[in-house]
Parts: structure tokens; sequence; C-alpha cells
């Protein structure tokens, strides 16, 4: 597990995180769904709209994934198993900490379960 020194820095990045999703998320609310009168728009048009509100869809569900690692992570922090992969036990490199302080794996398990 990281030192107590490096718990703060990945706390913070964490929090900072979880921030700008927070912003993000209440800046998308009032978006609804796709008005499909066909009076008003043509089907191509309609057709696009639809793909796009998809693709935020499909967006939301990865940024509500990563709102919940955070959340393990935290989670993870007050235990004491922070910087511990979930899987095996070991600890995890302080670089791929780094990069995403809130990934649950050491590299192994991570391909493994990616069956690389």
């Amino acid at each position: 597990m990281p030192d107590d020194r490096d718990i703060a820095y990945y706390k913070k990045r964490l929090e900072e995180r979880l921030a700008v999703i927070m912003a993000g998320k209440a800046a998308k609310n009032g978006e609804g769904p796709v008005k499909l009168d066909q009076t008003s728009v043509g089907r191509l048009s309609r057709m696009d709209a639809m793909q796009q509100q998809a693709m935020a869809e499909a967006a939301d569900r990865l940024t509500d994934f990563e709102r919940q690692r955070i959340g393990a992570a935290f989670k993870r922090i007050e235990s004491g198993d922070y910087g511990c992969c979930v899987v095996c036990g070991e600890e995890i490199a302080e670089g791929r900490l780094r990069f995403d302080p809130s990934v649950l794996m050491c590299i192994s398990c991570a391909q493994k379960a990616e069956g690389k």
C-alpha cells in the first residue's frame, strides 16, 4: 500500500475527478428525449438526433461507472486496502495508480481479465 503522503495525493486526484464528473452531470440536467414530431424534423435529422442521444447515454453510463470506481477507491482508502489489487492482493504499481487512481487491479490481473 502506498504511504500516507501518496494516499493524500491519490485522494486529492480522486476528489478532483469526482468534482469534474458531478459538474458535468449538473450541466447536463434538463436534456430530454429526442422529439419525434415528423412534421417538424426530417427523417435523417431524427435519426441523427437519436444517434446523438444514444451516444450521450453511453457516455453517461461510462461516467456513472467511473463515479462508482472512484467511490470504491475512497472505500479502499478508508479500509486501508487502497493500492492493492482486488483480485490477487498484490501491490498495484505506482505508475498505474498515478495514471488512474481508481484502478482496481494490478496489470497482471487486468490482462488476465481481458483475456490477454
